[in-house]
């Protein structure tokens, strides 16, 4: 699946006894044992582990998951003394936080290689698997009903007939809310960029702190229109919902979900086995399931991305993406967010 080369999901409470999730590959009384921190969304975790333990018989994997921005800060919280052998699926945006890549370590997973060089690190300390994308979940029975029009742009959403029918994640928390302003911002330029984004905050109902939930508010018929990530709305589609997955012909924003290996790990070895399985075939495999970017070669189209119209080659709908600058100006531009807008 192709997508730009750029220049350079996902929330829980932060309760640990409910975010930390143990998931046994295996039993053994000489099994090792692995401590990995994820964005990733709980189910999909669980069909992969399940998929793991076959390929991974002798290995046990803790997961430890939270929100894109929660993670950030548990990560940094520990710096001085990481708990963790592993990030896996993370945004690339945080992972490129130098406090963080100062805490991996460069390591060539088993099939990194065939990934496109705007996929992993140069320096080797990151790559990425899989990505999502920002798309609007629009309700056709909700727009009917009070007699809406169709949106197909970002540029649209700034209609005021429109008041009160939109619902975003919140960029501070989720990691899909910040790809779409960081988008938009590049896209637009800072000062014209933040002016759009006051505009459309005249139209939102309130801002959610998960990816998800915009959508699900919307299927639900709370709004019209939640600006979600295109999984979210191929899944309303594929379940029955009256959703219209549209991508912003003004451009996607969109992020890559990047794994690491910690130089603190504990068991470096079967911490490399595990990341050296995130790009196995049977990982692959159910990528495409949940994931509507995956970047290992000759992964197919899922029929739900087909189903919900989601383009077979992406770099005609997706924003290219300056990972880089959106990493470098990530802190300032929620820092602005919250003061100019945050509610």
């Amino acid at each position: 699946m192709r997508i730009p080369q750029p220049s350079s999901r996902r929330t829980l409470q932060h309760t640990a006894a409910a975010l930390f999730t143990t998931l046994v590959l295996a039993a053994s009384a000489t099994a090792g044992s692995i401590t990995v921190y994820s964005a990733l969304e709980e189910d999909e975790i669980k069909e992969y582990i399940a998929a793991a333990k076959k390929d991974l018989p002798d290995v046990e994997v803790q997961v430890l998951r939270l929100s894109t921005g929660d993670l950030g800060a548990r990560i940094l919280a520990e710096a001085a003394n990481p708990r963790h052998d592993v990030i896996w699926g993370w945004a690339l945006t945080n992972m490129m936080d130098p406090r963080v890549t100062a805490l991996t370590e460069s390591y060539a997973a088993k099939g990194s290689d065939k990934l496109a060089q705007a996929h992993k690190a140069a320096d080797g300390k990151w790559f990425a698997s899989t990505g999502y994308m920002a798309a609007f979940c629009v309700n056709t029975e909700v727009l009917k009903a009070k007699k809406l029009p169709m949106p197909t742009s970002w540029k649209d959403l700034t209609n005021p007939v429109y008041k009160g029918e939109i619902v975003m994640p919140n960029p501070v928390s989720s990691g899909t809310g910040y790809l779409q302003i960081a988008a938009i911002l590049q896209s637009k330029g800072h000062d014209e960029g933040w002016k759009f984004l006051k505009t459309i905050d005249g139209n939102v109902a309130q801002y959610i702190k998960s990816g998800s939930r915009p959508c699900k508010a919307a299927r639900a018929g709370e709004f019209a229109i939640g600006t979600s990530l295109a999984f979210a709305a191929m899944q309303s589609v594929e379940e029955g919902f009256p959703i219209k997955m549209v991508i912003p012909n003004d451009g996607a924003g969109y992020e890559l979900e990047a794994s690491a290996l910690m130089s603190s790990a504990k068991n470096k070895a079967d911490a490399k086995r595990f990341l050296d399985w995130t790009l196995s075939p049977s990982a692959a495999a159910i990528y495409t399931k949940y994931k509507e970017i995956v970047t290992i070669p000759g992964a197919p189209q899922s029929k739900a991305a087909k189903a919900a119209g989601l383009p077979a080659d992406l770099s005609k709908v997706l924003y290219p993406v300056d990972f880089a600058k959106s990493a470098k100006e990530r802190d300032a531009t929620l820092a602005t967010w919250q003061k100019t807008i945050g509610r």
